[in-house]
């Protein structure tokens, strides 16, 4: 079994990062299977004697750190107006902002762009026409906050609304332990994987110690942001209406909620209990065994030789 461990240490990685919900999921639901690992799937050759055995594992991963991304836009007529404008407003903000322990800012420039607008040309014998020409300037720009402690989002959140920074795109948060996580999800997977093939060679009275073997295995890692879907609560009117009557219906709101992959499907869990959003690591290896189909041949045939010499058929 030394073996399976060389080959899954190879897809071993440092550092994983992902995402608790902003405003980016408003717009961007993506449907996702609840468990399903990309890996190869082992091919079994139907003339061949083989048994596949699989093992699934799962971790819930808290973040240590993370990075909020406010947008914010300003708008004016001259080029001079906007940069002044805006660099008011985000000043005021990570001023504040990095009087708080641990916190680091970075200002992202993301647009810069003329602004136009449509005047119309009258004329006395043909129809309107309009033309584009500039109005102004468009300048938008990121703020990134590095933060250790996600209660400080909350301050964040009210020092930027008194600089009319309102639009939260997403909070991305990062764990350095994942590196171990997976070596502990492939050290328990196989612990598991060979207390199965045991359970298997005792079924089958074999040893599969020099049998063929081929191994597949593989990560997935799950992102909050990918686990979040959306609902709209409410309870519609019992109201008889007639075909004739128009209705109007009140909108409805439609809110959004964390929905984690279950721990139902897999053999382990690491840290099960989860009360916020984690990052999801899952693991999966498949071990395909080739049993010696000569070797039952042989065995069968004595055991049927052994039961005519006792008259057993």
């Amino acid at each position: 079994m030394k073996s399976i461990v060389a080959f899954t240490t190879l897809l071993l990685s440092q550092t994983v990062h992902s995402q608790i919900s902003g405003n980016i999921n408003y717009r961007n639901q993506t449907s996702y299977s609840e468990s399903n690992i990309n890996i190869a799937a082992p091919v079994i050759d139907s003339s061949l004697n083989e048994n596949v055995i699989s093992v699934k594992g799962l971790a819930n991963v808290k973040a240590e750190k993370y990075v909020a991304v406010f947008s914010v836009t300003q708008v004016g007529e001259s080029a001079e107006e906007v940069n002044s404008l805006l660099e008011n407003r985000i000043n005021n903000s990570i001023v504040q902002i990095n009087t708080f322990k641990s916190v680091e800012t970075y200002i992202d420039m993301v647009s810069f762009v003329p602004v136009y607008q449509y005047n119309a040309e009258k004329k006395t014998s043909s129809k309107k026409t309009y033309n584009e020409v500039p109005a102004g300037f468009e300048l938008k720009k990121n703020i990134h906050i590095k933060f250790s402690d996600p209660a400080q989002l909350n301050h964040f959140i009210a020092i930027l609304s008194k600089n009319e920074i309102y639009d939260l795109v997403r909070v991305d948060y990062f764990s350095d332990s994942i590196e171990d996580i997976r070596k502990e999800l492939i050290n328990k997977a196989k612990a598991s994987l060979e207390e199965k093939m045991k359970n298997m060679e005792s079924c089958l009275g074999e040893d599969f110690t020099n049998a063929p073997k081929n191994v597949n295995d593989g990560f997935r890692t799950v992102l909050p942001t990918e686990m979040y879907k959306s609902y709209e609560a409410y309870n519609s009117s019992s109201l008889a209406l007639t075909r004739f009557a128009n209705v109007n219906p009140a909108a409805k709101s439609v809110t959004l909620y964390y929905q984690p992959v279950l721990d139902k499907e897999f053999d382990f869990v690491i840290n099960p209990v989860i009360h916020e959003p984690v990052i999801q690591v899952m693991y999966e290896i498949k071990l395909t065994v080739r049993r010696d189909m000569k070797k039952e041949k042989t065995q069968a045939a004595a055991t049927k030789k052994e039961k005519k010499r006792f008259g057993l058929f």
